[in-house]
C-alpha cells in the first residue's frame, strides 16, 4: 500500500465530496484511507450557563462516531479503510495532527457551502489548511460524490516558470505512476511571466520551457506511461482552464505560493484563478524549495 489519505469529514454534501474524492484516489494509489472528524474543543462541553457534564460531552462524541460509522459503511469496500473522532482547537489543526500521525500523502477537504455544482469554493477549513499544511492539500469540488469513476483516469500538473517545481513534478509522476494512467502538462508559461514580453515572445518561451519540463517528466515515469505537453489557450488563467479539455475523474496538481513558508501551502494568484473554473479536483503542493512552481 501507498501511504494513507486523511479526509476531513463532515455530515454534510461537502463531506460527502471529499469522502469521495478521498476513496478515489485510495483507490487509485493504494492508500488506507482515514475518516477523520473533529470536534471543537468548545463544542463537547456542556453550555456555559450549567456545570459541565460528562454526558454531554459523550453524547456529542456518540453522534459524531455515528455519522462517521455511517459513511465508511458507504465507502467502496474494496477501501481499507479506519473511521476516526478527534478534539481539537480547529477543524484544520485536528486534520493536520491526524494527517502526521497516519503519515498521510494528502489531505483531503470538500468545497464550502453555496457554490456552484462541479466548482469550487473555498471554505474557512479549506483556507486555514492551505495556509498551514505541510501535507498536500486535495480540494473536491461540489458533487463529486454524485460522479460514478473509482479510479483516476489521467494526472495533470499545472506548471509555470518559478524555479523549485521538481517536487510538484515528482508529486505528480509518482500519483500518475501508482494510478497507471498518463501525464498532462499544461504550461501556464504565457500567465508567469515577466510584464512588458511581446506575445511572440512569450509563446516561444511557454514552448521551450513546457518542453524542456516533459522531459524532465519522462524520466519520471515508467516507460509504458505517457507524459504530454498541452499548452492552455486563452489570454487569461481562467480562460485557459475553460478551453482546456478535462477528464471526468482526473485531478490537477498545481505547486504554492513562492511567498510561502518553506515546507508549507500557500494558494497564489495564478493557482486561485485557476481554482474558479476548475471543474476537477485540485492537489496543492507544498514548496521544499525556496520557490515555488506556480504562483
Amino acid at each position: 500500500m501507498s501511504g494513507a489519505i486523511v479526509v476531513g469529514y463532515t455530515a454534510t454534501d461537502a463531506g460527502a465530496d471529499a469522502a469521495a474524492l478521498g476513496a478515489r484516489l485510495a483507490r487509485s494509489i493504494g492508500a488506507r484511507l482515514h475518516l477523520v472528524l473533529v470536534l471543537p474543543a468548545e463544542g463537547t462541553r456542556s453550555p456555559a450557563v450549567v456545570p459541565p457534564e460528562r454526558a454531554y460531552e459523550e453524547h456529542i462524541r456518540a453522534q459524531a462516531k455515528k455519522w462517521v460509522e455511517d459513511a465508511i459503511v458507504r465507502l467502496p469496500q474494496a477501501i481499507t479503510r479506519t473511521g476516526h473522532v478527534r478534539i481539537a482547537e480547529s477543524f484544520a489543526e485536528g486534520l493536520i495532527s491526524a494527517g502526521e500521525e497516519f503519515g498521510a500523502r494528502l489531505i483531503v477537504v470538500g468545497a464550502a457551502g453555496g457554490g456552484l455544482f462541479g466548482r469550487h469554493r473555498l471554505g474557512s477549513v479549506a483556507s486555514e489548511l492551505l495556509h498551514s499544511s505541510t501535507i498536500p492539500v486535495a480540494l473536491a469540488p461540489a458533487g463529486t460524490a454524485g460522479q460514478d469513476d473509482h479510479v483516476i483516469p489521467r494526472v495533470t500538473v499545472a506548471v509555470g516558470t518559478r524555479p523549485g517545481a521538481e517536487n510538484l513534478l515528482d508529486e505528480a509522476a509518482s500519483i500518475a505512476t501508482e494510478s497507471g494512467v498518463g501525464l498532462r502538462l499544461v504550461s501556464l508559461v504565457p500567465f508567469d511571466v515577466p510584464p512588458g514580453l511581446d506575445t511572440g515572445a512569450i509563446r516561444l518561451a511557454g514552448s521551450t520551457h513546457a518542453h524542456e519540463v516533459l522531459a524532465v517528466a519522462k524520466e519520471l515515469l515508467p516507460l509504458d506511461l505517457g507524459a504530454v505537453v498541452e499548452e492552455a489557450p486563452g489570454d487569461t488563467v481562467e480562460d485557459a482552464v475553460a478551453n482546456l479539455s478535462w477528464l471526468p475523474g482526473e485531478v490537477v496538481l498545481v505547486g504554492s505560493s513562492r511567498l510561502a513558508q518553506p515546507r508549507r501551502l500557500f494558494l497564489g494568484s495564478t493557482a486561485a484563478k485557476m481554482l474558479h473554473e476548475l471543474p476537477v479536483p485540485m492537489i496543492v503542493v507544498p514548496r521544499t524549495r525556496a520557490e515555488a512552481g506556480v504562483r
